[in-house]
């Protein structure tokens, strides 16, 4: 199959949802300090990677996913499947000769910026259109391919002259995108949906090549995810269905996905399957000044750290990936205005009586409206590194139930309803093993934390990517 043409009708269909796509399919593109030569950006693509069979299952990745979610079409219904997701391209960086040849190097130095190898992601999209009688009569198969590819870019000095060039390979990927339904017994008239995502590549590495992930990732599907379509009808909600749609809800098996109401909030007719597990209606916050790729951080903070870097990270930067010089272009040029308001958004207002608590979670105004006074600011402003001064992540304890807890203790995860989302609610019940105890800006403090039993927790270690909890969200093991 040649390159993919991306009609106009599809875009309409899912425009709803392309901006939080887009999130998931760049997601941990590349991590701050966006450079190449960062620890966290040495292990690549962690969400959605569907490897090629010879890989195997017992490597802990997976050549497929599933995705089941209940629908309640119209006679005659259309039904569109959009499958996304990134193809590494390998990259490799020459330096030019005297004679006019070139040879590989580790790194080009430039005035603005040092290039370096690296996988970039190149985005592809697989698209069905059917109805949902022909998902009923057998299913709708769509195989797709793309083909090996070469490509040269030179690279010039400020004169014109020609320093080097960048050499970019992609390797053959197959796969197939399988849709079918299936009516569900009920009250009402609800059918299943299934999609599976394969990759079905017969690709074995050639003699002398080491089958390890380095050598799998040119032939895998990256940042996998699908955006469904129902022309009339609705999609149920799998997180939070009707009361006599739970036991079908239960019923269907989500491998290595999961399915949520997508667009406008109050439409049901998008549905977007993702590798990472988002709530009902997921939104890009207006307040967002771009995409930064890592949304295990703060903007505001994220936005000034990569400010601050020195101008040699930032040449390094600017090698890495386009992507990661307009993170850094962007954190540049970002005005105060923009910068003062990723500080903190008001989603919703409710009476204040009296300051606010410690562990309430609603965004206040900083005048309370009952007493007419100002919130109390700390002696220090937030941004002043001294504010850190007697802070110490590792050695920091927090009382709980009357015992301490520092780095290293064990605790029991029980995350209320109050400010969870789906993620934390599946960990419910988990053991964990605190690995830092943190103090933000506004004076809460927050457990980093990996889950006993997890085998990447030692790349969670390495790589600093924990998950947080407050304290009246854990509790000690043995007194559950």
């Amino acid at each position: 199959m040649s390159a993919p043409v991306f009609s106009p009708e599809a875009d309409n269909r899912f425009a709803a949802a392309r901006a939080v796509a887009d999130a998931v399919l760049f997601e941990g593109y590349v991590l701050y300090p966006y450079r190449a030569s960062a620890a966290k950006n040495r292990l690549r693509w962690q969400f959605g990677v569907l490897v090629p069979p010879v890989w195997g299952t017992d490597t802990g990745e997976h050549g497929f996913q599933q995705t089941e979610c209940l629908m309640e079409p119209k006679a005659d219904a259309a039904f569109s499947a959009e499958l996304r997701f990134l193809r590494a391209q390998r990259r490799t960086v020459q330096r030019a000769l005297a004679d006019g040849t070139f040879e590989t190097v580790p790194e080009l130095h430039l005035p603005d910026r040092v290039l370096v190898p690296w996988d970039e992601g190149v985005e592809e999209r697989v698209e069905a259109s059917t109805t949902v009688a022909a998902l009923t009569g057998g299913g709708h198969r769509v195989p797709f391919s793309r083909p090996p590819g070469e490509e040269t870019e030179l690279v010039h000095d400020a004169q014109g002259a020609v320093v080097g060039r960048l050499v970019r390979h992609t390797q053959p990927i197959d796969g197939v995108l399988c849709l079918a339904a299936t009516e569900v017994e009920g009250p009402y008239r609800v059918m299943k949906l299934t999609a599976v995502v394969e990759n079905t590549s017969t690709w074995t590495p050639q003699d002398g090549v080491v089958l390890d992930r380095e050598a799998v990732l040119p032939h895998s599907l990256v940042a996998v995810h699908l955006l469904l379509h129902l022309g009339s009808g609705a999609f149920l909600s799998m997180t939070d269905p009707p009361e006599w749609a739970k036991g079908a809800v239960a019923a269907c098996r989500n491998l290595h996905t999961w399915p949520v109401l997508a667009g406008t909030r109050g439409h049901t007719d998008l549905v977007l399957s993702s590798p990472i597990i988002l709530e009902d209606h997921p939104a890009i916050a207006p307040e967002s000044p771009g995409a930064l790729y890592d949304a295990t951080e703060i903007d505001e903070i994220l936005a000034l750290r990569t400010a601050a870097l020195t101008d040699e990270e930032k040449r390094e930067a600017r090698g890495t990936d386009a992507k990661a010089a307009a993170v850094i272009d962007l954190a540049d040029s970002m005005p105060p205005e923009v910068l003062e308001r990723l500080h903190g958004a008001v989603r919703s207002l409710r009476d204040i009586t009296g300051p606010p608590d410690a562990t309430s979670q609603q965004a206040v105004p900083e005048v309370w409206p009952d007493a007419g006074q100002t919130a109390p600011r700390p002696e220090k402003p937030w941004w002043d590194p001294a504010s850190d001064a007697g802070f110490d992540p590792a050695t920091d304890e927090v009382v709980i139930d009357g015992r301490p807890v520092c780095a290293g203790s064990r605790v029991l995860l029980k995350p209320g309803l109050r400010r969870s989302d789906a993620q934390d609610l599946f960990l419910h019940g988990r053991t964990a093993q605190v690995e830092a105890v943190l103090h933000d800006v506004d004076g809460a403090v927050h457990l980093a934390v990996t889950i006993e039993g997890d085998p990447g927790a030692d790349i969670r270690r390495e790589q600093g990517r924990f998950l947080y909890f407050q304290p009246d969200e854990v509790a000690h093991p043995e007194e559950t």
